[in-house]
Protein backbone atom coordinates (compact mmCIF):
# COMPACT_ATOMS: atom_id res chain seq x y z
CA UNK A 1 0.00 0.00 0.00
CA UNK A 2 1.29 3.47 -0.89
CA UNK A 3 2.40 5.37 2.21
CA UNK A 4 1.78 9.07 2.81
CA UNK A 5 4.05 10.83 5.30
CA UNK A 6 2.41 13.44 7.54
CA UNK A 7 4.50 16.49 8.46
CA UNK A 8 3.05 18.62 11.26
CA UNK A 9 4.00 22.29 11.54
CA UNK A 10 1.64 23.32 14.38
CA UNK A 11 4.57 24.27 16.61
CA UNK A 12 6.01 26.65 14.03
CA UNK A 13 3.59 27.70 11.30
CA UNK A 14 0.56 27.12 13.54
CA UNK A 15 1.81 29.49 16.23
CA UNK A 16 1.73 32.33 13.70
CA UNK A 17 -2.06 32.25 14.06
CA UNK A 18 -3.75 35.11 15.86
CA UNK A 19 -4.49 34.22 19.53
CA UNK A 20 -2.74 30.83 19.26
CA UNK A 21 0.29 30.66 21.53
CA UNK A 22 2.23 27.78 23.07
CA UNK A 23 4.79 27.95 25.86
CA UNK A 24 7.89 25.77 25.80
CA UNK A 25 6.14 23.28 28.08
CA UNK A 26 3.08 23.32 25.79
CA UNK A 27 5.27 22.60 22.76
CA UNK A 28 6.78 19.58 24.50
CA UNK A 29 3.33 18.28 25.51
CA UNK A 30 2.07 18.82 21.97
CA UNK A 31 5.04 16.91 20.55
CA UNK A 32 4.29 13.95 22.81
CA UNK A 33 0.64 13.99 21.76
CA UNK A 34 1.56 14.16 18.05
CA UNK A 35 3.93 11.24 18.59
CA UNK A 36 1.08 9.20 20.11
CA UNK A 37 -1.02 10.09 17.08
CA UNK A 38 1.65 8.64 14.79
CA UNK A 39 2.69 11.85 13.00
CA UNK A 40 5.85 11.13 11.02
CA UNK A 41 7.54 14.54 11.29
CA UNK A 42 7.11 17.30 13.87
CA UNK A 43 8.47 20.68 12.86
CA UNK A 44 9.62 22.05 16.21
CA UNK A 45 10.37 25.62 15.17
CA UNK A 46 12.99 27.90 13.69
CA UNK A 47 16.09 27.72 15.92
CA UNK A 48 17.67 30.79 14.34
CA UNK A 49 14.70 33.05 15.06
CA UNK A 50 13.97 33.00 18.82
CA UNK A 51 15.21 31.64 22.18
CA UNK A 52 12.06 29.56 22.81
CA UNK A 53 12.70 27.42 19.75
CA UNK A 54 16.37 27.00 20.67
CA UNK A 55 15.24 25.81 24.12
CA UNK A 56 12.69 23.45 22.53
CA UNK A 57 15.28 21.60 20.46
CA UNK A 58 17.45 21.20 23.54
CA UNK A 59 14.56 20.03 25.77
CA UNK A 60 12.92 17.61 23.32
CA UNK A 61 16.08 15.49 23.37
CA UNK A 62 15.12 14.44 26.91
CA UNK A 63 12.08 12.62 25.55
CA UNK A 64 11.98 9.41 23.56
CA UNK A 65 9.50 9.75 20.71
CA UNK A 66 8.28 6.39 19.40
CA UNK A 67 6.86 7.39 16.01
CA UNK A 68 7.87 10.95 15.18
CA UNK A 69 11.08 12.58 13.97
CA UNK A 70 11.66 16.21 14.96
CA UNK A 71 12.50 18.67 12.18
CA UNK A 72 14.26 22.03 12.49
CA UNK A 73 13.10 24.74 10.09
CA UNK A 74 15.00 27.62 8.51
CA UNK A 75 15.68 29.56 5.34
CA UNK A 76 18.30 29.48 2.62
CA UNK A 77 21.39 31.51 3.41
CA UNK A 78 21.63 35.29 3.28
CA UNK A 79 22.29 36.56 -0.29
CA UNK A 80 25.22 38.64 0.98
CA UNK A 81 26.86 35.69 2.71
CA UNK A 82 27.76 32.07 2.04
CA UNK A 83 26.29 28.83 3.34
CA UNK A 84 29.20 27.93 5.60
CA UNK A 85 29.16 31.38 7.26
CA UNK A 86 25.38 31.82 7.54
CA UNK A 87 24.07 32.14 11.12
CA UNK A 88 20.65 30.63 10.35
CA UNK A 89 22.11 27.51 8.74
CA UNK A 90 24.52 27.25 11.65
CA UNK A 91 21.62 27.38 14.10
CA UNK A 92 19.92 24.55 12.20
CA UNK A 93 22.97 22.36 12.67
CA UNK A 94 23.23 23.28 16.36
CA UNK A 95 19.66 22.02 16.85
CA UNK A 96 21.05 18.54 16.05
CA UNK A 97 17.86 17.14 14.55
CA UNK A 98 17.75 14.20 12.14
CA UNK A 99 15.46 16.17 9.86
CA UNK A 100 16.07 19.66 8.46
CA UNK A 101 13.62 21.69 6.36
CA UNK A 102 14.59 24.92 4.64
CA UNK A 103 12.58 27.18 2.37
CA UNK A 104 13.67 29.17 -0.64
CA UNK A 105 12.16 31.60 -3.12
CA UNK A 106 10.30 30.28 -6.18
CA UNK A 107 8.64 33.50 -7.30
CA UNK A 108 10.65 36.09 -9.21
CA UNK A 109 8.73 38.87 -7.42
CA UNK A 110 10.07 37.64 -4.06
CA UNK A 111 13.58 37.20 -5.39
CA UNK A 112 13.73 40.81 -6.57
CA UNK A 113 11.62 42.53 -3.88
CA UNK A 114 12.23 40.42 -0.75
CA UNK A 115 15.73 39.01 -1.24
CA UNK A 116 16.79 41.95 -3.43
CA UNK A 117 19.05 39.80 -5.51
CA UNK A 118 19.19 38.40 -9.04
CA UNK A 119 17.37 35.33 -10.30
CA UNK A 120 20.68 33.61 -11.01
CA UNK A 121 22.00 34.33 -7.50
CA UNK A 122 18.82 32.88 -5.96
CA UNK A 123 19.44 29.57 -7.77
CA UNK A 124 22.96 29.50 -6.32
CA UNK A 125 21.62 30.26 -2.84
CA UNK A 126 19.12 27.37 -3.01
CA UNK A 127 21.72 24.90 -4.26
CA UNK A 128 24.51 25.94 -1.89
CA UNK A 129 22.27 25.98 1.21
CA UNK A 130 20.98 22.46 0.60
CA UNK A 131 24.38 21.12 -0.44
CA UNK A 132 25.89 22.49 2.79
CA UNK A 133 23.20 20.78 4.95
CA UNK A 134 22.99 17.53 3.00
CA UNK A 135 25.81 15.61 4.73
CA UNK A 136 24.53 16.57 8.19
CA UNK A 137 20.85 15.58 7.77
CA UNK A 138 19.20 12.16 7.70
CA UNK A 139 16.26 13.75 5.86
CA UNK A 140 16.47 17.06 4.03
CA UNK A 141 13.25 18.72 2.86
CA UNK A 142 13.02 21.77 0.60
CA UNK A 143 9.93 24.00 0.90
CA UNK A 144 9.45 25.84 -2.39
CA UNK A 145 7.82 28.96 -0.97
CA UNK A 146 5.13 30.64 -3.12
CA UNK A 147 5.71 27.95 -5.73
CA UNK A 148 2.28 28.06 -7.38
CA UNK A 149 2.25 31.86 -7.65
CA UNK A 150 5.81 31.70 -8.96
CA UNK A 151 4.89 29.07 -11.53
CA UNK A 152 1.95 31.14 -12.77
CA UNK A 153 4.26 34.16 -13.17
CA UNK A 154 7.26 32.37 -14.72
CA UNK A 155 6.98 28.57 -15.09
CA UNK A 156 10.50 28.14 -16.40
CA UNK A 157 12.11 29.93 -13.46
CA UNK A 158 9.93 28.22 -10.81
CA UNK A 159 10.99 24.84 -12.24
CA UNK A 160 14.64 25.97 -12.25
CA UNK A 161 14.47 26.53 -8.48
CA UNK A 162 13.22 22.97 -7.99
CA UNK A 163 15.98 21.58 -10.19
CA UNK A 164 18.59 23.46 -8.16
CA UNK A 165 17.21 21.96 -4.93
CA UNK A 166 17.05 18.48 -6.41
CA UNK A 167 20.61 18.67 -7.70
CA UNK A 168 21.81 19.69 -4.21
CA UNK A 169 20.31 16.54 -2.68
CA UNK A 170 16.87 17.46 -1.31
CA UNK A 171 14.92 14.31 -0.36
CA UNK A 172 11.56 15.92 -1.08
CA UNK A 173 10.46 19.02 -2.97
CA UNK A 174 7.52 20.52 -1.07
CA UNK A 175 5.35 22.70 -3.32
CA UNK A 176 3.92 25.56 -1.26
CA UNK A 177 0.75 27.57 -1.87
CA UNK A 178 1.95 30.17 0.63
CA UNK A 179 -0.68 32.82 -0.14
CA UNK A 180 -3.44 30.21 -0.23
CA UNK A 181 -5.00 31.61 -3.40
CA UNK A 182 -4.53 28.76 -5.87
CA UNK A 183 -7.66 27.02 -7.11
CA UNK A 184 -7.65 23.23 -7.13
CA UNK A 185 -7.88 22.99 -10.90
CA UNK A 186 -4.85 25.32 -11.25
CA UNK A 187 -2.90 23.35 -8.65
CA UNK A 188 -3.55 20.03 -10.39
CA UNK A 189 -2.48 21.40 -13.76
CA UNK A 190 0.77 22.79 -12.31
CA UNK A 191 1.63 19.58 -10.43
CA UNK A 192 1.15 17.55 -13.63
CA UNK A 193 3.63 19.85 -15.38
CA UNK A 194 6.13 19.52 -12.52
CA UNK A 195 5.88 15.72 -12.67
CA UNK A 196 6.43 15.82 -16.41
CA UNK A 197 9.61 17.91 -15.96
CA UNK A 198 10.85 16.05 -12.86
CA UNK A 199 9.42 12.52 -13.10
CA UNK A 200 11.74 11.01 -10.46
CA UNK A 201 11.43 13.78 -7.86
CA UNK A 202 9.69 13.04 -4.55
CA UNK A 203 6.98 15.70 -4.14
CA UNK A 204 5.26 17.16 -1.10
CA UNK A 205 2.50 19.71 -0.58
CA UNK A 206 2.10 22.66 1.82
CA UNK A 207 -1.08 24.73 1.43
CA UNK A 208 -2.72 27.66 3.17
CA UNK A 209 -6.45 28.19 3.52
CA UNK A 210 -7.05 31.73 2.27
CA UNK A 211 -9.42 30.43 -0.42
CA UNK A 212 -10.95 27.69 1.81
CA UNK A 213 -9.18 25.10 -0.35
CA UNK A 214 -6.19 23.99 1.73
CA UNK A 215 -7.59 20.52 2.47
CA UNK A 216 -8.93 20.02 -1.06
CA UNK A 217 -5.62 21.14 -2.59
CA UNK A 218 -3.62 18.86 -0.30
CA UNK A 219 -5.76 15.84 -1.20
CA UNK A 220 -5.59 16.73 -4.90
CA UNK A 221 -1.79 16.76 -4.65
CA UNK A 222 -1.82 13.35 -2.96
CA UNK A 223 -4.04 12.04 -5.73
CA UNK A 224 -1.42 13.22 -8.25
CA UNK A 225 1.45 11.50 -6.44
CA UNK A 226 2.59 13.71 -3.57
CA UNK A 227 3.67 11.40 -0.74
CA UNK A 228 4.49 14.10 1.82
CA UNK A 229 1.75 16.34 3.26
CA UNK A 230 2.35 19.32 5.53
CA UNK A 231 -0.30 20.93 7.70
CA UNK A 232 -1.32 21.84 11.24
CA UNK A 233 -3.70 20.36 13.79
CA UNK A 234 -7.10 22.05 13.53
CA UNK A 235 -5.79 24.09 10.59
CA UNK A 236 -4.33 26.84 12.79
CA UNK A 237 -1.94 29.21 11.09
CA UNK A 238 -1.36 32.74 9.87
CA UNK A 239 -4.30 34.65 8.35
CA UNK A 240 -6.93 31.99 7.49
CA UNK A 241 -4.77 29.08 8.59
CA UNK A 242 -2.95 26.08 7.13
CA UNK A 243 -4.17 22.80 5.72
CA UNK A 244 -6.08 21.03 8.50
CA UNK A 245 -4.50 17.67 9.34
CA UNK A 246 -7.62 16.73 11.34
CA UNK A 247 -9.45 16.57 8.00
CA UNK A 248 -6.58 15.44 5.78
CA UNK A 249 -5.54 12.39 7.81
CA UNK A 250 -8.95 10.65 7.94
CA UNK A 251 -9.56 11.50 4.28
CA UNK A 252 -6.28 9.84 3.28
CA UNK A 253 -6.76 6.82 5.56
CA UNK A 254 -10.49 6.17 5.26
CA UNK A 255 -11.50 7.60 1.91
CA UNK A 256 -8.40 7.35 -0.28
CA UNK A 257 -7.46 4.03 1.42
CA UNK A 258 -3.78 4.98 1.68
CA UNK A 259 -1.41 4.25 4.55
CA UNK A 260 -0.49 7.15 6.84
CA UNK A 261 -1.24 6.37 10.49
CA UNK A 262 -2.71 3.21 12.02
CA UNK A 263 -6.39 2.67 12.77
CA UNK A 264 -5.63 2.71 16.49
CA UNK A 265 -3.83 6.04 16.16
CA UNK A 266 -6.66 7.44 14.04
CA UNK A 267 -9.03 6.70 16.93
CA UNK A 268 -7.08 9.30 18.96
CA UNK A 269 -7.58 12.08 16.42
CA UNK A 270 -10.39 13.98 18.14
CA UNK A 271 -8.74 13.70 21.55
CA UNK A 272 -5.48 15.04 20.08
CA UNK A 273 -7.31 17.88 18.32
CA UNK A 274 -8.99 19.07 21.51
CA UNK A 275 -5.89 18.54 23.67
CA UNK A 276 -3.81 20.92 21.55
CA UNK A 277 -6.53 23.59 21.54
CA UNK A 278 -6.85 23.31 25.31
CA UNK A 279 -3.10 23.85 25.72
CA UNK A 280 -3.37 27.03 23.64
CA UNK A 281 -6.51 28.07 25.55
CA UNK A 282 -8.53 28.19 22.33
CA UNK A 283 -12.18 27.12 22.34
CA UNK A 284 -12.78 24.18 19.95
CA UNK A 285 -14.77 24.96 16.79
CA UNK A 286 -17.86 22.80 17.18
CA UNK A 287 -18.63 22.69 13.43
CA UNK A 288 -15.17 21.45 12.43
CA UNK A 289 -15.43 18.41 10.12
CA UNK A 290 -14.54 15.00 11.55
CA UNK A 291 -13.49 16.11 15.06
CA UNK A 292 -15.98 18.88 15.91
CA UNK A 293 -18.68 18.39 18.54
CA UNK A 294 -21.36 18.90 15.86
CA UNK A 295 -19.67 16.79 13.16
CA UNK A 296 -22.01 13.87 13.87
CA UNK A 297 -24.89 15.71 15.53
CA UNK A 298 -28.45 15.10 14.28
CA UNK A 299 -31.29 17.51 14.95
CA UNK A 300 -34.15 16.99 12.49
CA UNK A 301 -36.66 14.31 13.44
CA UNK A 302 -36.61 12.65 9.99
CA UNK A 303 -32.80 12.53 10.07
CA UNK A 304 -32.75 11.01 13.55
CA UNK A 305 -35.28 8.34 12.56
CA UNK A 306 -33.20 7.44 9.50
CA UNK A 307 -29.92 7.34 11.45
CA UNK A 308 -31.57 5.07 14.02
CA UNK A 309 -32.27 2.56 11.24
CA UNK A 310 -28.97 3.00 9.41
CA UNK A 311 -26.32 5.62 10.36
CA UNK A 312 -25.03 5.70 6.77
CA UNK A 313 -28.15 7.61 5.73
CA UNK A 314 -26.75 10.85 7.19
CA UNK A 315 -23.14 10.08 8.16
CA UNK A 316 -20.21 9.83 5.74
CA UNK A 317 -18.25 7.55 8.11
CA UNK A 318 -18.44 6.01 11.57
CA UNK A 319 -17.58 8.70 14.14
CA UNK A 320 -15.84 6.19 16.42
CA UNK A 321 -13.13 5.67 13.78
CA UNK A 322 -11.69 9.10 14.53
CA UNK A 323 -12.60 9.15 18.22
CA UNK A 324 -15.80 11.16 17.86
CA UNK A 325 -19.36 10.12 18.72
CA UNK A 326 -22.87 10.46 17.38
CA UNK A 327 -25.06 13.02 19.13
CA UNK A 328 -28.83 13.32 18.89
CA UNK A 329 -29.95 16.89 19.53
CA UNK A 330 -33.24 18.02 20.92
CA UNK A 331 -35.20 20.89 19.39
CA UNK A 332 -38.59 21.78 18.00
CA UNK A 333 -37.55 19.87 14.86
CA UNK A 334 -37.28 16.66 16.90
CA UNK A 335 -39.49 13.64 16.50
CA UNK A 336 -40.36 10.79 18.85
CA UNK A 337 -37.32 8.83 17.65
CA UNK A 338 -35.13 11.65 18.98
CA UNK A 339 -36.82 11.43 22.38
CA UNK A 340 -36.34 7.65 22.41
CA UNK A 341 -32.65 7.89 21.54
CA UNK A 342 -31.96 10.67 24.04
CA UNK A 343 -33.78 8.74 26.76
CA UNK A 344 -31.61 5.68 26.06
CA UNK A 345 -28.53 7.87 26.30
CA UNK A 346 -29.57 8.78 29.85
CA UNK A 347 -30.49 5.22 30.81
CA UNK A 348 -34.26 5.62 30.38
CA UNK A 349 -36.45 3.33 28.32
CA UNK A 350 -39.13 5.28 26.50
CA UNK A 351 -40.61 3.74 23.37
CA UNK A 352 -41.22 6.08 20.45
CA UNK A 353 -44.87 4.87 20.65
CA UNK A 354 -45.12 5.60 24.38
CA UNK A 355 -47.52 8.49 25.18
CA UNK A 356 -44.78 9.88 27.44
CA UNK A 357 -42.63 10.46 24.33
CA UNK A 358 -45.41 12.51 22.75
CA UNK A 359 -45.90 14.42 26.01
CA UNK A 360 -42.20 15.28 26.17
CA UNK A 361 -42.17 16.22 22.50
CA UNK A 362 -45.14 18.60 22.87
CA UNK A 363 -43.66 20.18 25.99
CA UNK A 364 -40.31 20.54 24.25
CA UNK A 365 -41.84 22.27 21.23
CA UNK A 366 -43.78 24.66 23.47
CA UNK A 367 -40.70 25.50 25.52
CA UNK A 368 -38.60 26.13 22.41
CA UNK A 369 -41.40 28.29 21.04
CA UNK A 370 -40.99 30.37 24.22
CA UNK A 371 -37.27 30.67 23.54
CA UNK A 372 -35.72 27.74 25.42
CA UNK A 373 -32.98 25.88 23.58
CA UNK A 374 -31.60 22.51 24.68
CA UNK A 375 -28.85 21.74 22.17
CA UNK A 376 -26.26 23.33 24.47
CA UNK A 377 -28.24 22.65 27.66
CA UNK A 378 -28.38 18.89 27.95
CA UNK A 379 -28.45 19.11 31.74
CA UNK A 380 -31.80 20.92 31.56
CA UNK A 381 -33.07 18.41 29.00
CA UNK A 382 -32.08 15.41 31.11
CA UNK A 383 -34.01 16.92 34.02
CA UNK A 384 -36.99 17.44 31.70
CA UNK A 385 -36.90 13.79 30.64
CA UNK A 386 -36.61 12.45 34.17
CA UNK A 387 -39.34 14.77 35.42
CA UNK A 388 -41.69 13.34 32.78
CA UNK A 389 -41.14 9.79 34.08
CA UNK A 390 -41.30 10.87 37.72
CA UNK A 391 -37.64 10.34 38.61
CA UNK A 392 -36.72 13.87 39.73
CA UNK A 393 -37.51 15.09 43.20
CA UNK A 394 -37.67 18.69 44.36
CA UNK A 395 -34.49 19.52 46.25
CA UNK A 396 -35.56 23.02 47.29
CA UNK A 397 -38.17 25.66 46.53
CA UNK A 398 -37.85 29.38 46.14
CA UNK A 399 -39.49 31.67 48.68
CA UNK A 400 -38.03 34.78 47.08
CA UNK A 401 -34.91 36.60 45.92
CA UNK A 402 -33.82 40.23 45.59
CA UNK A 403 -30.82 41.67 43.78
CA UNK A 404 -29.48 45.16 44.40
CA UNK A 405 -26.97 46.95 42.18
CA UNK A 406 -25.51 50.23 43.40
CA UNK A 407 -22.95 52.70 42.10
CA UNK A 408 -21.73 55.50 44.33
CA UNK A 409 -18.87 56.91 42.28
CA UNK A 410 -18.57 57.31 38.53
CA UNK A 411 -14.95 56.18 38.63
CA UNK A 412 -15.63 53.04 40.69
CA UNK A 413 -17.21 49.72 39.61
CA UNK A 414 -20.79 49.00 40.60
CA UNK A 415 -21.52 46.75 43.59
CA UNK A 416 -23.96 43.84 43.50
CA UNK A 417 -25.69 42.15 46.41
CA UNK A 418 -28.23 39.32 46.30
CA UNK A 419 -30.60 38.11 49.01
CA UNK A 420 -32.13 34.65 48.64
CA UNK A 421 -34.79 32.85 50.66
CA UNK A 422 -35.32 29.12 49.97
CA UNK A 423 -37.14 26.28 51.70
CA UNK A 424 -35.48 22.88 52.12
CA UNK A 425 -37.40 20.10 53.85
CA UNK A 426 -39.74 22.55 55.53
CA UNK A 427 -36.89 24.75 56.80
CA UNK A 428 -36.49 28.28 55.44
CA UNK A 429 -32.96 29.53 54.82
CA UNK A 430 -32.35 33.25 54.30
CA UNK A 431 -28.90 34.36 53.05
CA UNK A 432 -27.17 37.23 51.29
CA UNK A 433 -23.94 37.51 49.28
CA UNK A 434 -22.05 40.02 47.19
CA UNK A 435 -20.57 39.27 43.80
CA UNK A 436 -18.88 40.53 40.66
CA UNK A 437 -22.11 41.51 38.95
CA UNK A 438 -25.70 40.61 39.85
CA UNK A 439 -25.66 37.06 38.47
CA UNK A 440 -22.49 36.14 40.34
CA UNK A 441 -24.03 37.57 43.54
CA UNK A 442 -27.22 35.56 42.95
CA UNK A 443 -25.24 32.37 42.33
CA UNK A 444 -23.17 32.92 45.50
CA UNK A 445 -26.23 33.62 47.66
CA UNK A 446 -28.15 30.58 46.37
CA UNK A 447 -25.27 28.18 46.96
CA UNK A 448 -24.56 29.73 50.34
CA UNK A 449 -28.17 28.99 51.33
CA UNK A 450 -28.05 25.40 50.09
CA UNK A 451 -24.55 24.20 50.99
CA UNK A 452 -25.44 23.49 54.65
CA UNK A 453 -28.07 21.03 53.35
CA UNK A 454 -26.10 19.80 50.33
CA UNK A 455 -22.36 20.23 51.08
CA UNK A 456 -21.37 18.62 47.73
CA UNK A 457 -22.43 21.86 46.02
CA UNK A 458 -19.12 23.36 47.19
CA UNK A 459 -17.29 21.30 44.55
CA UNK A 460 -19.22 22.74 41.58
CA UNK A 461 -18.64 26.07 39.91
CA UNK A 462 -20.06 28.15 37.09
CA UNK A 463 -17.74 27.70 34.11
CA UNK A 464 -19.38 29.84 31.40
CA UNK A 465 -22.29 32.27 31.13
CA UNK A 466 -23.90 33.46 27.91
CA UNK A 467 -26.82 35.79 27.27
CA UNK A 468 -28.64 36.11 23.97
CA UNK A 469 -31.42 38.55 23.14
CA UNK A 470 -34.17 36.64 21.35
CA UNK A 471 -36.04 37.95 18.30
CA UNK A 472 -39.57 39.16 18.88
CA UNK A 473 -40.23 42.23 20.95
CA UNK A 474 -37.81 45.05 20.33
CA UNK A 475 -35.36 46.74 22.64
CA UNK A 476 -35.51 46.26 26.40
CA UNK A 477 -38.84 44.40 26.18
CA UNK A 478 -37.21 41.48 24.35
CA UNK A 479 -36.79 38.06 25.91
CA UNK A 480 -33.33 36.85 26.79
CA UNK A 481 -31.96 33.33 26.90
CA UNK A 482 -29.26 32.51 29.43
CA UNK A 483 -27.03 29.48 28.93
CA UNK A 484 -24.90 28.39 31.85
CA UNK A 485 -22.12 25.83 31.76
CA UNK A 486 -21.26 24.29 35.14
CA UNK A 487 -18.48 21.94 36.12
CA UNK A 488 -17.53 19.64 38.98
CA UNK A 489 -14.90 16.91 39.41
CA UNK A 490 -16.95 14.47 37.33
CA UNK A 491 -17.91 16.52 34.28
CA UNK A 492 -19.49 19.51 32.57
CA UNK A 493 -23.16 20.25 31.93
CA UNK A 494 -25.24 23.02 30.42
CA UNK A 495 -28.55 24.52 31.59
CA UNK A 496 -30.88 27.16 30.19
CA UNK A 497 -33.33 29.81 31.35
CA UNK A 498 -35.58 32.23 29.42
CA UNK A 499 -37.41 35.36 30.54
CA UNK A 500 -37.99 39.02 29.71
CA UNK A 501 -35.93 39.64 32.86
CA UNK A 502 -32.25 38.72 32.63
CA UNK A 503 -32.05 37.97 36.36
CA UNK A 504 -35.03 35.62 36.25
CA UNK A 505 -33.59 33.85 33.19
CA UNK A 506 -30.29 33.52 35.04
CA UNK A 507 -32.10 32.22 38.12
CA UNK A 508 -33.88 29.51 36.10
CA UNK A 509 -30.58 28.36 34.58
CA UNK A 510 -28.85 28.42 38.00
CA UNK A 511 -31.64 26.39 39.60
CA UNK A 512 -31.46 23.77 36.84
CA UNK A 513 -27.69 23.64 37.26
CA UNK A 514 -27.93 22.91 40.99
CA UNK A 515 -30.81 20.46 40.55
CA UNK A 516 -28.85 18.61 37.89
CA UNK A 517 -25.81 18.39 40.18
CA UNK A 518 -27.96 16.97 42.99
CA UNK A 519 -29.76 14.53 40.68
CA UNK A 520 -26.51 13.36 39.10
CA UNK A 521 -24.81 12.76 42.46
CA UNK A 522 -27.83 10.97 43.88
CA UNK A 523 -28.07 8.57 40.95
CA UNK A 524 -24.33 7.84 40.98
CA UNK A 525 -24.52 6.29 44.45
Amino acid sequence: MRKIEIYDTTLRDGTQAEDFNLSLEDKIRTSKKLDELGIHYIEGGWPGSNPKDVAYFKEIKNYELKHSKVAAFGSTHNPRSSADKDRNLGALLKAKTEVITIFGKSWDVHVRDALRTTLERNLEIIHDSLAFLRPKAWKLFYDAEHFFDGFKADPEYALATLKAALKAGADCLVLCDTNGGTLTTELQKIIRQVKKELPKAELGIHTHNDSELAVANSLAAVELGANHVQGTMNGVGERCGNANLCSIIPAIRLKMKLDCISDEQLGKLRESSRYILELANVRPFRYQPYVGRSAFAHKGGIHVAAVERNPKTYEHLEPELIGNRRRVLVSDLSGRSTIKQKAEQYGLKISSKDPVAMQILEELKQLEHEGFQYEAAEGSFELLLNKAVGKVKRYFELVGFRVLVSKTDEGQPSESEATVMVKVGGKVEHTAATGVGPVNALDSALRKALEKFYPQLAEMRLNDYKVRVLPGKEGTAAKVRVLIESVDREGVWGTVGVSENILEASWLALVDSINYKMFKDENRR
